[in-house]
């Protein structure tokens, strides 16, 4: 018999929740509910959901930004959305970014029915947000310039052993793409590749994700939860942005990697656990450690062997093959023809300082493909706003500072003239808002400050 599957629905509407709840119970799935996107976050941190569906307008976070965060703490969660017939394109949007399908309201009650019974017919879909599969595709690490080859020769003899590996890197750089790497060429490359987000997870949840709990621990403890280091058993266990966890969290974790032992929250007995971990961050643990925010003993632990990713302006010359690699899966991608680069397309993009890697990358080269005309890719197809504009040159020319000049008083700056939106700041840096939280955080950047300085 197969287990009964779990449906989290999300909608601000009360009358679509009990309509969809009555539908899916009548066809025995376990439906879970929540009337907006920050209660569907935290279901989704302490349940085991196999399905998502959501809808795309919504006060607050939107089913968009839902869909984006959900798929950081459970990167197969499949979803669909609901939408009104005016929000169809941002659907649309979302499936070509991994959503499953998209139903437009009124929506037919069968339809969605059959969807969701197709869907789990097709899809080996694992429970809870732990199990990963290893990615296949080399596009972060792609590169035959001596930087890469050197991050080559020092992966292909780490992954033969079991030791626990520290990946530096600044954002977008593929940190996460080496770890899997590691795991892949390695011996325990037939077992679980488990991800943490050390970053993202709220410190009050991390404890629980990592270790799991027993049934009645806490409050919404209401059933036992496996953790994510037991489900890394055998495998790998990737703890990304390691620097970010708290002090109590570092001791847990050192007596984890010293014993090789766990304890669920709210239980008695220890458990046996072969993993091997590797953490990454973009952040000098070894300042953290001198500001007393560090465990010098749990950095030891973690960086028996320690591997550099290097920034994509220090391997200027890999650019080239990395656009044209691009180009051409993206071409695939969206059935658009072959599309060409002119010489003055690859200076420019040799020439760009690229804060955001090859992520930046890749996500520049993916819409100029979409927008360029007659299958050749030009400059002016890179330059998509403003902001590109500015940057084409390799400084943001309007604002007048750049990421690299004075870090700190750069992203101040940033945030006054985005009124202390982070996410806004973020994108006139070129960075992600991930690395702009870790920013304000390490050099102690005040927003509230910054927001009524505007007042």
């Amino acid at each position: 018999m197969c287990p009964q599957k779990t449906i989290l629905i999300v909608d601000d509407d009360p009358n679509v929740l009990e309509v969809l709840n009555a539908r899916l119970s009548s066809q025995g799935f376990r439906v879970l509910r929540a009337s907006n996107a920050a209660d569907a976050i935290h279901l989704i941190k302490i349940e085991p959901v196999d399905l998502m569906i959501s809808d795309v307008k919504m006060p607050g976070m939107g089913g968009l930004d839902l869909f984006t965060t959900a798929r950081t703490h459970n990167p197969l969660l499949p979803v669909i959305f609901l939408t009104a017939y005016a929000t169809v394109p941002e659907a649309v949007i979302a499936v070509k970014a991994g959503a499953v399908d998209y139903l437009a309201k009124p929506f037919d009650g069968r339809e969605l029915i059959a969807k969701i019974n197709e869907l789990f017919k097709a899809t080996l879909i694992k429970k809870g947000p732990q199990l990963i599969q290893p990615g296949t595709d080399l596009d972060f690490y792609w590169g035959k310039s001596s930087a890469m080859r050197a991050l080559y020769d020092l992966v292909k003899r780490v992954s033969a052993s079991h030791v626990n590996v520290l990946v530096l890197g600044d954002s977008g750089v593929g940190k996460e793409r080496i770890a899997r790497l590691i795991h892949k060429i390695g011996p325990r490359k037939d077992q679980p590749f488990v991800v943490v987000d050390c970053g993202s997870t709220p410190s009050g949840l991390l404890e629980s994700e990592l270790f799991g709990h027993v049934k009645g621990s806490f409050t919404h403890a209401i059933r036992d939860k496996k953790g994510l280091i037991l489900a890394a058993d055998q495998g790998t266990l990737f703890l990304d942005e390691v620097g970010n966890i708290s002090s109590e969290m570092q001791t847990r974790l050192l007596r984890f990697l010293e014993d090789k032992k766990i304890r669920k929250i709210g239980a008695l007995e220890e458990i046996p656990v072969d993993c091997r971990v590797i953490s990454a961050t973009n952040s000098d643990l070894r300042d953290d450690i001198k500001n007393g925010n560090f465990r010098m003993d749990l950095y030891y632990r973690l960086r028996v062997v320690t591997i550099r990713v290097p920034a994509l302006k220090e391997r200027k010359e890999d650019i080239p093959h990395l656009a044209g690699y691009f180009i051409e899966r993206y071409c695939n991608t969206h059935g658009i023809p072959k599309v060409s680069l002119t010489s003055e397309t690859i200076d420019w993009l040799c020439n760009f300082p690229w804060p955001g890697n090859v992520r930046e990358l890749k996500n520049t080269l993916e819409a100029g493909v979409v927008l360029c005309r007659g299958g050749v890719l030009k400059p002016s197809d890179l330059q998509l706003d403003e902001k590109d504009e500015r940057r084409s040159s390799g400084a943001m020319k309007k604002s007048g500072f750049t990421l690299q000049e004075n870090e700190r008083d750069t992203i101040i700056r940033a945030l006054e003239q985005t009124g202390g939106v982070q996410k806004q700041a973020a994108d006139l840096l070129g960075i992600s808002r991930r690395a702009i939280h870790y920013k304000v955080k390490k050099y102690g950047i005040k927003i509230s400050e910054i927001s009524n300085r505007l007042i």
